[in-house]
């Protein structure tokens, strides 16, 4: 198989590091792991009360759901969006006594599927279960989007919040996260690391590791996850950040080991595992988050009803069990408090991508 090969570009090594990826990062460290900032104490003009919403909408807000809503979901069925918004599906429609109809709308870096929900009419029929990649990178990534998620999304409710597991092969030299940097510092540009896509959360974790720790590797971008993973266990790629859905199923087929977890605190699935800052990059956060968002007309009371029943379905025994197993869950959110956990990333990301000179060309 043939890859394109790129090296990203990092010419602040020599004077960046630990303390660049720490002070980056120490900010967001509440809102990226298991909590969310706490409330604003004064809400924002888009998520204000119903005075600036007019009767028209107040009276549609009453009468919520009155016909099916459609989620849409910007990438292909089996992907960790797909599962959460079919688990919020499953319950939201028993709450609503409407069918909630999971739409996946794939391509382009989940820029298509985010368009048409951010161009729907604001109205709660429509929305869109968001991920860290379509919400927060490609707006600094992708010249020319033709439409800003964080401005014409508005956030409804924080879902999930999942590490990735640096992944490398069970068979190969590379024991441990030290082991990583210090073969890689030996030989720079020897190792390799692989991603879903060029400015997929796996890429940038790899990049700010590399910032972080000194050093240089390969970047090999596939367009699946399949051959990756196959590429990895023979040892053709060195390491891969991949999320914990596509990861420990593998990991117990005994031909991949897991070095680190990129969040700040273990998994309960792998409890021996540690932390990437545990390894020595004091600070290192980043995960794969999901969340519920709607045009951003869509009135104030009709956003207020799906945060709340969508964080009852998040306290429902069977889905926090199964979140809680692969470090998944969130305390309950208001759409404020997403609101600022969305800010911090955004502001995380853009730091990042502007130091390590990172496109998604």
């Amino acid at each position: 198989m043939k890859h394109l090969t790129r090296r990203t570009s990092l010419s602040l090594l020599a004077s960046t590091g630990l303390t660049f990826v720490g002070a980056m990062q120490n900010a967001a460290l509440g809102a990226s792991e298991d909590k969310v900032p706490s409330a604003l104490t004064t809400p924002s003009a888009g998520s204000a009360g119903s005075a600036s919403t007019s009767s028209v909408n107040a009276a549609v807000s009453l009468n919520y759901p009155s016909k099916p809503i459609t989620m849409v979901v910007a990438y292909a069925p089996g992907g960790q969006g797909d599962l959460l918004a079919r688990i919020i599906s499953e319950h939201l429609d028993k709450a609503y006594k409407q069918p909630l109809i999971v739409d996946n709308r794939p391509g382009v870096a989940g820029t298509v599927g985010t368009r048409v929900a951010a161009k729907a009419k604001p109205d709660g029929y429509t929305l869109l279960l968001g991920q860290t990649g379509e919400i927060v990178l490609n707006r600094v990534l992708i010249k020319e989007l033709g439409y800003d998620p964080m401005k014409d999304l508005k956030p409804v409710v924080l879902v999930a919040n999942a590490p990735l597991i640096l992944l490398t092969s069970a068979s190969g030299p590379i024991k441990s996260l030290q082991d990583l940097v210090r073969l890689a510092q030996a030989s720079p540009g020897a190792l390799s690391f692989a991603s879903v896509g060029a400015g997929t959360p796996g890429h940038l974790a790899a990049a700010a590791l590399m910032l972080g720790s000194k050093i240089d590797m390969i970047h090999i971008p596939y367009k699946g996850v399949g051959p990756l993973m196959t590429d990895l266990m023979t040892g053709r790629i060195s390491v891969f950040f991949s999320s914990a859905g596509a990861a420990l199923p593998q990991l117990s087929g005994g031909k991949l080991k897991a070095l680190a977890v990129s969040t700040t605190k273990r998994m309960k699935a792998l409890p021996d595992i540690p932390t990437v800052a545990e390894s020595g990059l004091v600070g290192f956060n980043y995960s794969l988050w999901g969340g519920v968002f709607a045009p951003a007309d869509t009135p104030a009371e009709i956003i207020q009803s799906l945060n709340k029943e969508i964080n009852a379905v998040l306290d429902l025994g069977e889905v926090r069990t199964k979140f809680e197993a692969e470090n998944m869950s969130v305390p309950r959110n208001t759409p404020a408090e997403f609101q600022e956990f969305l800010r911090l990333e955004s502001d995380k990301y853009e730091k990042l991508v502007k130091t390590a000179h990172i496109s998604a060309d």
